[in-house]
């Protein structure tokens, strides 16, 4: 069986379809569709994992053969899925559907349970211990997932994607999420931007944390608390609904995935 080390240098050195399910060359398979696994090389009974869904025109392997987060996630016993978007039919690569006005081709909460579910029964994940995170169109997803279904996960994790228009008028339940985003991301800008010559539009970022203060219950619309130091300027409400979790960490770049991303997201999972 391919294990942590030994995945990611199938990601570096071959094409996707040659690091799929593990010792498999092909993607791991659920009814819904298909994604790529590492394990961790040490694994003493049910580990915890994090799903990573890809941005626009990516693929699941992307989750793997992105070392600065991958080679974290299975240093610290994390096993590592990505799941692969489904083709975007008159544009280039795969995508999410996801936007509250356009056809969904597919469940994608339903997709991702079974993901969830799989590597559950055949890999020795701990369901308890699944964190869904993404970037770009995948943190729009993964947004869209914890306001629409905040039980399938244990935290969420969205980095440089969120909300499109029109927002959300309400969520399911409560969440425990950690949002991260580029203070100078043009692409996904913090208060979104027009697309397809108006057809579409990005979400607020701000009005989003707005959106999961008020599913949350928090008491005030100022963080509780605040962290300056290090790359990240981090935000947190702490008087919420008991049980969840609800910060918001800004950096300097970017649209991208920052530099120091899994560890501080693992950090503060852990510390839940």
């Amino acid at each position: 069986m391919i294990r942590g080390a030994l995945a990611i240098l199938a990601a570096l050195f071959a094409s996707p379809a040659a690091a799929g399910c593990l010792d498999d060359p092909a993607p791991c398979s659920v009814p819904l569709g298909t994604y790529h696994l590492a394990l961790p090389d040490d694994q003493d009974g049910p580990v915890p994992a994090m799903i990573f869904l890809h941005g626009a025109g990516g693929s699941g392997m992307g989750a793997i053969s992105n070392t600065g987060i991958s080679a974290t996630l299975l240093a610290r016993g994390y096993a590592v899925i990505g799941p692969n978007g489904l083709d975007r039919e008159g544009r280039f690569g795969t995508g999410w559907y996801f936007h509250p006005e356009r056809p969904r081709l597919r469940d994608e909460a339903a997709f991702l349970r079974e993901v969830r579910d799989d590597v559950v029964a055949r890999f020795g994940v701990d369901g308890a211990r699944v964190i869904l995170a993404g970037f770009s169109v995948g943190g729009s997803m993964t947004s869209y997932i914890a306001c629409e279904d905040p039980d399938a996960f244990a935290a969420y994790a969205p980095v440089a994607g969120s909300f499109w228009r029109p927002h959300p008028t309400e969520c399911a339940a409560p969440v425990r999420l950690l949002h991260t985003h580029g203070w100078r991301d043009q692409t996904v800008p913090l208060e979104g931007r027009p697309l397809r010559d108006g057809a579409v539009y990005q979400g607020d970022v701000w009005v989003a944390m707005q959106i999961w203060r008020e599913v949350n219950s928090c008491a005030m619309l100022r963080p509780d608390a605040f962290d300056t130091e290090g790359r990240f300027w981090r935000r947190r409400w702490d008087d919420c609904t008991p049980g969840t979790a609800l910060e918001f960490a800004l950096h300097p770049g970017g649209h991208g995935i920052p530099q120091g991303w899994a560890t501080m997201t693992l950090d503060w999972f852990e510390g839940l």
